[in-house]
């Protein structure tokens, strides 16, 4: 009997998982207990991996032929297939659904997570256990990591790169059944315009830290419309912006102080370094022309390089090669979102995504997945566990 993915992912989307960090976010426990559970009805072995008080990352492993069985303890493997898949959602917050009840419609199933990334978890989740079922021994043996926090700072993959070692790996999210092999990073951080605060009726005796930062503001614009030279051949230019600006006291104050935040995609072979050291230019030339201005570039708040693979990769030419058979695209491609994977990449391990669903549905107010990737997505997991 073959074990059916839409029926565990209407499992998972009635799960209210989250993310803790948000503030109606319940966490993950109680989607780990479902994971763990199934793992254990199927007889596969499984463990928790503590990263938070009560969020833990659910790890399965189906041993393969190569090798002796291993451990968490003793976690080398001759060869190692990882499949990762993140299991809170960002919050419900404005949805026009109930975002916990799987609602099937005209192909699609709808609820909060379905499409990020609960049907890429249930389609792992599904062929792996398929593969047990079936008495199926892989050539390598297979992780399956169900991690926490992907939606707010990834502290579930950086637990979990602690300990790893794999061969390559594959991550879920919404590619719409393409084969990814690159993401853009991202870099946010504080810029600050100081002034001096006065009274409103003398501005002589104050300094304007907003009209300082207009100033900076329409010079970093100018610089962002330059970004458009640093190209890459499957995830286009490197883009920056201005999200946030904040500023002043109340409107009878001369502002003494106003910020900003900038955004900056970044392409996988871009050094935080000099990209920081051309906003530090910009600054440091409109400081130059504007007398009384000061301006503080503070640490990053956030950094997650770009991922990239080499197309040749065996595990993106074993992807290509089973779509191809499916009937999909054997084309390689890059999206301009960012992972789980990038962490994984960095320890030198090959590491493609691939998820049903499109980005485009993730995170909105009727979230949904298209039914027939779900069942795709399956047969794709089931052929890479088969031929790795």
């Amino acid at each position: 009997m073959t074990i059916d993915p839409i029926r565990i992912l209407s499992d998972l989307v009635r799960i209210n998982s989250i993310n803790a960090f948000y503030q109606d976010g319940p966490g993950e426990g109680g989607l780990a207990n479902y994971i763990e559970a199934f793992w254990e009805s199927h007889g596969i072995q499984t463990w928790r991996q503590p990263v938070l008080p009560g969020r833990d990352n659910v790890i399965a492993r189906l041993p393969g032929r190569r090798g002796e069985p291993q451990t968490e303890a003793s976690p080398s493997a001759d060869r190692r297939l990882l499949l990762e898949a993140h299991m809170d959602t960002v919050t419900v917050s404005g949805m026009t659904i109930d975002p916990f009840e799987p609602k099937i419609e005209h192909g699609r199933m709808y609820g909060r997570g379905s499409c990020d990334t609960k049907a890429g978890l249930a389609c792992m989740m599904a062929a792996m256990a398929q593969t047990k079922r079936d008495r199926f021994v892989p050539d390598g043996e297979i992780w399956m990591a169900s991690v926490v926090d992907e939606e707010f700072s990834c502290l579930g993959v950086i637990q979990l790169c602690e300990s790893l070692q794999a061969t390559a790996a594959i991550v879920a999210e919404p590619t719409e059944l393409k084969t990814v092999i690159a993401s853009k990073g991202v870099l946010r951080w504080r810029i600050v315009a100081l002034g001096k605060q006065a009274h409103s009726s003398k501005v002589h005796l104050g300094i304007n830290a907003i009209h300082h930062m207009a100033k900076l503001v329409s010079a970093i614009e100018i610089f962002h419309g330059t970004l458009g030279s640093i190209q890459h051949p499957l995830l286009g230019p490197a883009t920056g912006n201005i999200g946030l600006i904040e500023g002043g006291v109340q409107v009878n104050f001369v502002p003494e102080r106003c910020s900003i935040q900038i955004d900056r995609r970044l392409l996988p072979f871009e050094d935080i370094r000099e990209v920081l050291a051309g906003y530090q230019a910009v600054i440091d030339t409109v400081a130059a022309s504007t007398p009384g201005s000061r301006f503080e570039m503070e640490p990053p708040l956030l950094y997650d390089r770009g991922l990239e693979t080499a197309a040749d990769a065996p595990i993106a030419r074993l992807s290509c090669d089973i779509l191809k058979k499916m009937g999909y695209s054997d084309a390689v491609e890059g999206v301009a979102y960012g992972s789980d994977g990038t962490h994984i990449r960095q320890l030198g391990i090959d590491t493609i995504i691939f998820g049903p669903g499109s980005i485009d549905q993730a995170h909105t107010e009727c979230e949904y997945i298209a039914l027939d990737q779900v069942r795709a997505a399956f047969d794709y997991y089931r052929g890479i566990i088969q031929e790795f």
